[in-house]
């Protein structure tokens, strides 16, 4: 699903990752992550796809918000986990949004 963001200016965490082939108890916390995202102050969506590449976007108000994220007891356990368990690489990287638009096709009925 394609997250709901306010008008710019506003931030995105791009998180790229490959995976090493142990993910046991990758996707629990991987969704783990996101509910625990929800309740910080300043997150405004989250964007993600995976297939031999992961690619997670978060969307945050600020980058004190962002910080603070990065801080949480919990992220930093699974941050630590991902780099010893389950990561064969990965890249982040902090954007300021400036400008967005999209589509929405309010006729499609395949649902």
């Amino acid at each position: 699903m394609i997250a709901n963001t306010p008008n710019p200016p506003y931030y995105a965490v791009i998180f790229s990752s490959v995976n090493t082939a142990n993910v046991i108890d990758y996707s629990d916390t991987a969704n783990l992550m996101v509910e625990l995202a929800r309740k910080q102050d300043g997150f405004l969506g989250i964007e993600s796809a995976r297939n031999e590449l992961g690619i997670t976007v978060s969307y945050w108000d600020s980058l004190e918000a962002i910080k603070k994220w990065k801080l949480n007891t919990e992220h930093s356990i699974a941050r630590d986990r991902g780099r010893k368990e389950w990561y064969r690489s990965f890249k982040t990287r902090i954007a300021k949004v400036e400008r967005d638009y999209g589509f929405e096709n309010k006729n499609d009925y395949s649902d």
